[in-house]
């Protein structure tokens, strides 16, 4: 952590940010496209917090927009997937963003650095991670509580937010949605995601031994209470020996990859389900 950020966070308010607005998410069957989910309309963040000295080192901040029950529900901190990759941003889960907060959440979503960006990659990628959940918790004069914070990582982002969650101490909870669980197995891979495992790492698992088992979570001490909600039709981040993972996992037969961010889908509301019954 620099100096600066020990110091103060910049916070930039979006002015008419539409938070009245209700979107209607349409009502999909199982396995969405990529497309599909992430074309979906989205009410805009309320804020921009900047959590680092770069561009991609912010934080956007999703209002709750439900009133029920909203003082006793966690914030979700949200990590985006996208293989890690530079050419997927935070944008393509600003619909998903919107439906939590709808479903009555405030949304922490974290912008990182990614493969093909400076600074991005393993380790920097995980670093951002760490330092962006942790400037939640300086927030608004400690509005947000780490004991009431939830992170939720769909993909990529699954495989850092359960390093994370088991690195951080005092997170309520870590759900990863089609996390990378073992990205040591993920890496010999022949699809196009599994493929970029090698830029992220800047090398193979034979290659960056201690590398990989760093930044596995199947090898590293996952928060107690994770949680990971998994499709079965999911061809990019197929699950992998979930059951010697020590965490509950959920299997939703016919679910896609993509099903999760997508707000009017079955996924979405089994995650919805499961943020509610973390309501003390």
């Amino acid at each position: 952590m620099n100096r600066l950020f020990a110091i103060s966070l910049c916070i930039f308010s979006f002015a008419n940010s539409a938070a009245e607005t209700v979107i209607e998410f349409p009502k999909v069957a199982n396995d969405v496209d990529y497309a599909n989910a992430a074309n979906l309309s989205f009410t805009p963040a309320a804020q921009k917090i900047t959590y680092g000295a770069d561009p991609l080192q912010y934080a956007l901040l999703w209002r709750a927009t439900s009133l029920e029950n909203t003082q006793r529900k966690p914030l979700v901190v949200l990590i985006h997937g996208g293989c890690w990759l530079s050419a997927y941003d935070i944008q393509h889960t600003f619909a998903l963003s919107t439906g939590l907060a709808q479903a009555g959440f405030n949304v922490w979503s974290l912008e990182y650095r990614r493969s093909g960006d400076s600074g991005g990659g393993w380790p920097g990628s995980y670093k951002d991670i760490k330092a962006g959940i942790l400037a939640s918790a300086k927030y608004n004069n400690g509005e947000f509580d780490l004991s009431e914070t939830v992170l939720v990582g769909h993909s990529a982002g699954g495989h850092l937010a359960l390093l994370a969650g088991g690195a951080i101490k005092g997170l309520k909870s870590v759900i990863g949605l089609a996390a990378i669980t073992d990205i040591e197995e993920y890496a010999i891979g022949s699809n196009s995601c599994q493929q970029a495992t090698k830029d992220f790492m800047n090398g193979m698992p034979k290659e960056k031994i201690f590398d990989y088992e760093m930044a596995n979570p199947s090898k590293q001490a996952l928060h107690p209470n994770t949680l990971i909600l998994q499709g079965g039709k999911d061809a990019i981040v197929p699950g992998f020996e979930l059951d010697k993972l020590d965490s509950q996992v959920i299997m939703l037969d016919g679910v896609g990859h993509f099903d999760w961010i997508h707000p009017g889908s079955e996924a979405f509301d089994t995650l919805i389900k499961q943020l509610n019954g973390l309501l003390k």
